[in-house]
């Protein structure tokens, strides 16, 4: 037969062991919320990187066009037209226009 402190000792073990149990079910739920937390704040940053991935790529061409007639170049035939101004700008707006429709079209935007 048992004697009396080891029962009393039984019962603090049981005790322990449920609490260690409760801790480790606490500790279990902290990690998966501290993870969900973490996979919203990655879902927003994908989220925005992926607009201004889009700004970018539309600035990109109208980067290179602005940047082949800023040059000083003479023979150019279209620097003598008098529309020639106002035709590159209008290529450049109906670029930009086309790529965001197509992102658009594409759920990207």
């Amino acid at each position: 037969m048992a004697s009396v402190p080891t029962v009393y000792f039984r019962d603090i073990y049981d005790h322990t062991i449920h609490c260690i149990d409760t801790l480790e079910a606490f500790r279990e739920i902290s990690a998966s919320s501290l993870e969900i937390y973490l996979t919203s704040i990655s879902n927003r940053t994908n989220d925005v990187m992926k607009v201004l991935t889009i700004i970018s790529t539309i600035f990109l061409p109208l980067t290179f066009i602005a940047g082949v007639y800023g040059m000083n170049f003479v023979l150019m035939p279209e620097l003598e037209w008098s529309w020639g101004y106002p035709v590159v700008l209008g290529v450049m707006a109906a670029l930009a226009l086309g790529m965001l429709v197509f992102f658009r079209r594409k759920g990207w935007l």
